[in-house]
Parts: C-alpha cells; sequence; structure tokens
C-alpha cells in the first residue's frame, strides 16, 4: 500500500529534476534592467540603495544568465569559493546593488563554469559590449510609448543586433527589462523560442532617470 501511495505522487509531481551542470550550456542571455522603472515597481519600497536620489542609474545589469535552447539551468553545484564582500561590492556601479550581484551568482553564475571573478568580469564585458541607447537618457518626464520603439532604439545603436536577438519585457504596465541573447563569446546571436517574447504594448510606461 505504501509503494502504491508513493508512485502515484511520483505521477502527480511528475518527474523529479536533476541538477544542472556547470559549464553545460548552449548561449547566454544578458538582462539589463531599466532602473527607474524598477525603482517605481518595487525598489522605492524596498528602499533599495539602487534608487536613492543621489543615483542616475539607468540600464543596470539584472544578470547574465546560461541558457539552453529551450530554458535554462539554475542553482548549480560550484566547486568555487562564493565571491568576497568585496567581489560583489564591485559590480554595484553596473548591477545596483552588491546584493544583486550575490543574488545573481548564486543563480546562474554558478552554472557558467567559471570562477565568480571571472564570471563577473565576463558579464561585466558583455555589458560594456552593447551600446545602451543615450537619447533614453535624456527623457525629462515619464512617456507612454510602444514597447518596440525600446528594442528599435537599441538596433539603431547596435548595428551587430537583429530583432530576433533582443526581446523587450514588461511588467505591470511599465517598460522592464532588454533582454540580449549572445554566444559563448559573447557575440550577438538568436534567441531561443522560450526567450523571444516580446512586449506587445503600445502604451507602456517610461520614467525618465532621475
Amino acid at each position: 500500500m505504501v509503494r502504491l501511495l508513493c508512485a502515484f505522487l511520483v505521477v502527480l509531481a511528475g518527474p523529479l529534476r536533476a541538477q544542472d551542470t556547470a559549464g553545460e550550456f548552449d548561449y547566454y542571455v544578458m538582462s539589463l534592467s531599466w532602473s527607474p522603472n524598477w525603482c517605481a515597481l518595487e525598489g522605492d519600497d524596498r528602499n533599495s540603495p539602487q534608487c536613492d536620489p543621489s543615483e542616475d542609474f539607468g540600464w543596470v545589469l539584472h544578470g547574465l544568465w546560461p541558457q539552453y535552447e529551450n530554458g535554462w539551468p539554475q542553482d548549480c553545484y560550484s566547486t568555487f569559493q562564493p565571491p568576497s564582500r568585496s567581489m560583489t561590492g564591485e559590480m554595484a556601479d553596473i548591477m545596483g546593488t552588491s546584493g544583486l550581484a550575490w543574488y545573481q551568482w548564486n543563480k546562474h553564475g554558478t552554472c557558467s563554469g567559471l570562477p565568480p571573478g571571472e564570471y563577473f568580469a565576463l558579464a561585466r564585458e558583455a555589458y560594456d559590449s552593447i551600446v545602451r541607447p543615450p537619447v533614453l537618457r535624456q527623457l525629462d518626464r515619464t512617456f507612454t510609448l510602444p514597447a518596440s520603439i525600446i528594442e528599435e532604439a537599441f538596433m539603431r545603436d547596435n548595428s551587430e543586433l537583429a530583432a530576433d536577438q533582443i526581446t523587450i519585457t514588461c511588467q505591470r504596465g511599465y517598460i522592464q527589462e532588454a533582454r540580449i541573447c549572445l554566444t559563448r563569446d559573447l557575440e550577438p546571436r538568436q534567441c531561443g523560442s522560450d526567450v523571444i517574447r516580446d512586449c506587445t504594448l503600445q502604451d507602456a510606461l517610461f520614467d525618465p532617470v532621475r
């Protein structure tokens, strides 16, 4: 009876997921978050230092995520020592906070197969490889616009980017992120079908840099 019950529970739960293996993935997704919108949606309520009036963050690096052609690994077992506080602190200038750097290492960086210092260096290299459209930093008020305008701005300032290599996401009516698909050598490449889910809002909100 007990054996039958266990078998029934396994059927209900589905197959157990094996732990993902560090270093085994197909490409990266670099996620850039528009900081003013994140602050409006979440950061202000958290009193995040990223949203302090003295800061002027625009596009911040949310993460560099190892990706399968369909799906992604996360929380991989890593043989490397975790990053030091100074190491995560050094990423705050492009990630907003050291806490985000720590979180991203644990969830995604461990799956890169790289030690923390190399992973963060690669993440910074990826961030620096893409021009974040300067015109978006020049807005002086909140705009309502089609989400496709943000994608077009990135492609205009990055001639190597094609429409199937970048996707724009929205959250609660705001532009949320620009996600750019990159090879393991950080060259733009086509996104997997599970990544290309462009926001179709025609009236998405876009707050100015504070």
